[in-house]
């Protein structure tokens, strides 16, 4: 099989929770690999997850834009669409509760 990631792929196990409708909404994952590019995030339910959101890993506490590239059962891999912002520069209160 033909690797298609622009670049390397690091395996990980990380917390992570999937942000949308504005923060309002908050699903939990764990996210299995990354790289700068993109992760792979394992979820209880792909139905729910819009096809934009924002992937916050805690660790890190950073926030990554991000859009799906690919939908299994219980996984998605994503496509990171820009830099990642860190929720304590981030000027809305709406992220408070991630911290």
């Amino acid at each position: 099989m033909e690797e298609r990631r622009k670049s390397l792929r690091r395996r990980v196990l990380k917390e992570g929770k999937i942000v949308f409708a504005d923060a309002l909404c908050l699903m939990d994952c764990a996210i299995r690999d990354m790289s700068d590019g993109g992760a792979k995030l394992i979820v209880s339910n792909t139905l729910a997850i819009p096809h934009s959101f924002q992937l916050y890993e805690k660790s890190s506490g950073k926030l990554y834009p991000a859009t799906i590239a690919w939908r299994q059962c219980n996984a998605i891999g994503v496509k990171f669409n820009g830099l990642p912002t860190s929720i304590h520069d981030a000027g809305s209160k709406r992220y408070l509760r991630l911290r």
